[in-house]
């Protein structure tokens, strides 16, 4: 635990904004709730988390603005999570703008895809500023108010293993026992 504890507050500042950079909500929460137990600042996790979420999403936006839609034909990854990005945008216009980093496999493409449509800076910005910070308080507090929970599974982590390899265990063996019975069952036929 020691040997955690130290790592974190060695790397958690640099953890919190890689992750912040990409879908890393859990980083982000994880963050937060040291921050609970007071190894990390909670002002710092958040500043980080909303200046790396920031960059990110305006980064993409302006890939996508430069190169527009052929940057999701070059990365065959990004054509279905963009299609649907695409609807979103043209259903929800400046809702989807707010609420594309909170949509699972569509953050990443969603402000590429809002650059690619031709959204001007003076649109997107601040609703991106907007997103930005709705995202970071939401993952940072609560993260935060998760904090007792998430020490207490970490100082009990040594127990907790002990009750997922058992349940792994019995899962395994009554897949067995099943297969077994239903390979016996047909032979039987």
């Amino acid at each position: 635990m020691e040997y955690f504890i130290s790592f974190i507050q060695e790397w958690g500042y640099l953890a919190v904004f890689l992750g912040s950079l990409v879908e890393g909500e859990s980083i982000i929460l994880t963050a937060s709730a040291m921050a609970y137990a007071g190894y990390l600042s909670l002002y710092k996790v958040m500043i980080i988390a909303f200046s790396g979420t920031l960059m990110a999403d305006q980064v993409l936006y302006y890939i996508g603005r430069k190169y527009g839609t052929s940057i999701f034909e070059r990365f065959p990854s990004l054509k279905k999570p963009s299609d649907r990005a695409f609807t979103l945008l043209r259903k929800y216009d400046t809702w989807f703008i707010i609420m594309s980093r909170f949509v699972y496999g569509v953050r990443t493409a969603g402000s590429m895809v809002v650059g690619a449509s031709g959204v001007p800076p003076r649109r997107f910005v601040p609703l991106n500023i907007l997103s930005a910070a709705i995202w970071t308080v939401i993952s940072c507090v609560g993260g935060y108010l998760l904090g007792d929970i998430m020490i207490k599974v970490i100082e009990n982590f040594d127990m907790l293993q002990k009750y997922i390899f058992a349940g792994i265990f019995c899962f395994i063996a009554l897949g067995a026992i099943y297969l077994f019975y239903k390979k016996r069952q047909a032979k039987s036929l």
